[in-house]
């Protein structure tokens, strides 16, 4: 059974930078498969935005996702975990913060990973409704 973050997360990242529109992060969302996007500005983290994030911060305030940029609807709290943390720790982080997913670090905080809810549940009860729905290919 994995110990550490690095034994679960996801090293597959998709990122973009600040000042990306939200229509083209959405449409990269859809493109990629994805629900979270790392917003980076050349290797310096700076967010992660989620397609709940475009909408509630970005779409349903009333804001043009044409014209409004990713960092606008990014959350203001930067909350990582690095890839020798234990999983208990990742999983204390998102209970303290209320997330679904952390951005993993490494010491000089460049993005290495992400690690998601649906990771933890596939490693820690894989037969569980949110582990079988996170192991299952994507309805695309």
């Amino acid at each position: 059974m994995a110990q550490h973050v690095r034994d679960v997360m996801t090293t597959d990242l998709v990122t973009v930078e600040p000042q990306a529109s939200v229509t083209s992060v959405a449409e990269m969302m859809r493109d990629e498969d994805v629900g979270a996007v790392l917003v980076t500005d050349g290797e310096q983290l700076r967010g992660l935005v989620t397609d709940r994030d475009l909408i509630v911060r970005s779409v349903a305030a009333g804001h043009d996702p044409g014209s409004t940029t990713v960092i606008d609807a990014c959350s203001d709290e930067m909350i990582t975990v690095g890839p020798g943390d234990d999983l208990e720790h990742a999983i204390d982080v998102m209970r303290e913060h209320s997330v679904r997913r952390v951005p993993v670090v490494d010491q000089k905080q460049h993005a290495v990973g992400v690690v998601s809810l649906g990771d933890l549940a596939i490693e820690r009860d894989p037969h569980s409704a949110l582990g079988d729905i996170s192991a299952a290919s994507p309805n695309t």
